[in-house]
């Protein structure tokens, strides 16, 4: 291997490309959804983008450009729109067989909907047919919306290569294991669509263990700048810092890296790059556990931070415990 780096030097360049090191400006929504924002608890997406672009606002979740599908991984997700068959007929199975059965539960649900917007979830057949890239979605949090949409217009193996593509560079030093979940695919189909970008692809030692970058990203790797500031992290973004059995790639497994997470609790709390404690959030209450006691500056620094929230129609307040 070329290349050997830390569990820093990969927590820091992952922030940065993800766009957790610097805000973008204000209004960039769909460049921060480059690698899909996961949806999965009341408006984490929205979280997401506001730890990511300036003066997010309340509706920012689905601002135009934006669009919501189950997507790569059955969460809601919310993905720029240019990139919905990236994000859609990317991890469609490999097998054609398996792809008509997908179809075809995506005609019987277009059939059912005749043009029209629908409320309810459907289930399974819904997450599954999702793949076909014929079914958006618009979850309120109270409500979840299916309506068709027009098949994206990419070549099958494009969409599944930049799937990877957007993988590796957004999860880098990363694993084809990794990337079977993440994307949703089978390891058998994961492998063949990862030995396809070999020559893109350069082997990096990350303490001890064998991960994977583009190779056009050594440099960013190994000049990623450190991060400074407060950033509240969705419980998604947690995955960034690895969360697999090592503690160092984002998936399979789910590691904890702070003992205070529990279920009221999922979230993080970063501080200059490093989780700091925890956070959850009941309406416009956010309520913060930090692991050590702070500094009159980052304490302030955190209240701000968690008071700019932009969770629609909430009056924001925070409490802080410093354990």
């Amino acid at each position: 291997m070329s290349l050997s780096i830390s569990y820093q030097d990969a927590v820091r360049y992952r922030l940065w490309v993800n766009r957790l090191a610097e805000r973008l400006p204000a209004g960039a929504y769909m460049e921060a959804a480059r690698y899909g924002l996961q949806d999965a608890a009341p408006r984490d997406a929205l979280v997401a983008l506001h730890a990511r672009v300036a003066g997010c606002e309340p509706g920012a979740w689905e601002a135009p450009g934006l669009i919501q599908t189950y997507s790569p991984r059955c969460a809601v997700y919310v993905l720029p729109e240019v990139d919905f068959g990236v994000f859609t007929i990317g991890r469609m199975p490999l097998d054609p067989i398996e792809r008509t059965g997908i179809d075809e539960k995506a005609d019987r649900i277009c059939r059912d909907l005749a043009g029209a917007e629908h409320r309810g979830g459907r289930g399974p057949e819904l997450r599954g047919s999702c793949g076909s890239g014929r079914l958006a979605l618009r979850w309120t949090t109270s409500a979840l919306y299916v309506r068709e949409v027009p098949r994206p217009e990419i070549d099958f193996w494009e969409a599944h290569l930049e799937l990877c593509r957007r993988h590796v560079q957004a999860f880098g030093p990363t694993t084809v294991e990794a990337f079977a979940w993440w994307a949703g695919l089978s390891k058998p189909d994961a492998t063949e669509v990862w030995s396809k970008l070999a020559d893109e692809l350069m082997p990096v030692d990350l303490e001890g263990r064998q991960g994977w970058i583009r190779t056009e990203d050594e440099d960013a790797v190994r000049s990623a700048p450190e991060v400074t500031g407060v950033r509240f992290l969705a419980a998604p973004d947690l995955r960034l810092f690895g969360q697999d059995r090592h503690g160092l790639f984002i998936a399979p497994g789910l590691k904890p890296r702070i003992h205070l997470h529990d279920t009221f609790h999922p979230n993080g709390l970063m501080l200059d790059g490093k989780l700091v404690g925890t956070w959850g959030r009941r309406k416009g209450s956010v309520d913060v556990r930090a692991v050590k006691p702070l500094s009159p500056g980052a304490r302030e620094a955190i209240e701000a931070e968690a008071l700019s929230m932009p969770i629609p129609g909430a009056s924001m307040s925070v409490a802080i415990t410093e354990l």
